[in-house]
């Protein structure tokens, strides 16, 4: 009759797998037994991937946040891009109309070469409201970045309702002409004087404009130094 070989009772193995673990020496793992070993590695390989793991969910959850992010910046703008679409009829009537204004009040402001005819305007204004000009000075023109302003010391001399007169048909003038600095005081002769200062502007011409704006950026550089 055959025999079945004999097994290790449970007991047994477990002992047997136990005193493989007694008695390790920690600083010297290249001694332990084949079970603690195996037992290291696998330890070590699990340690590895578990960090590996955590590393690369940290990443993947900020590349996800900043992906996140894009898609919301994408998502306005497409809808500020789509809203500007829709009007674009209405957009572009509205450009025509802002260039249209901004045509006319080009046209209010003279010209270099028509300075000398609204300040002949201003003074007939003057005198045809009766008035006596006590003084009229052009002062320093000061230049801005796409105008230049012209002050104009005007002292005058008359009646009330003319000085009134006056002071509206300067404001009605074609061109864009505002007294500033009113003084109304009365004369000995019972009529009043008017001093003021008259501000009248002009647009630069193209060379002008080059000119101011090369000016800006060296008076810039300048500050920067």
């Amino acid at each position: 009759m055959a025999t079945t070989a004999s097994r290790p009772e449970p007991a047994a193995l477990k002992e047997t797998i136990s005193a493989q673990f007694r008695g390790l020496n920690p600083n010297d793992p290249a001694s332990w037994p084949m079970l603690p070993k195996a037992a290291l590695y696998l330890g070590v390989m699990a340690a590895i991937v578990v960090a590996l793991w955590f590393v690369w969910l940290t990443n993947s959850a900020d590349e996800l946040k900043a992906e996140q992010k894009k898609e919301e910046a994408l998502r306005l703008d497409y809808k500020k891009k789509l809203a500007q679409a829709v009007n674009l009829d209405a957009l572009r009537k509205q450009r025509e109309q802002v260039q249209q204004y901004v045509t006319q009040l080009e046209k209010q402001l003279p010209s270099k070469a028509e300075m000398d005819a609204l300040l002949s305007d201003i003074n007939q204004a003057g005198l045809g409201r009766s008035l006596t000009f006590e003084l009229f000075r052009p002062g320093q023109v000061s230049v801005k970045e796409y105008y230049a302003e012209l002050p104009i010391a005007v002292k005058v001399a008359g009646r009330y309702h003319d000085i009134g007169s006056f002071a509206s048909d300067v404001a009605h003038l074609s061109r864009i002409v505002t007294l500033n600095n009113l003084e109304i005081v009365q004369a000995k002769d019972g009529n009043l004087v008017l001093d003021a200062t008259a501000k009248t502007f002009r647009y630069l011409d193209p060379d002008e404009v080059a000119a101011q704006r090369k000016a800006t950026t060296k008076g810039k550089a300048g500050a920067k130094k």
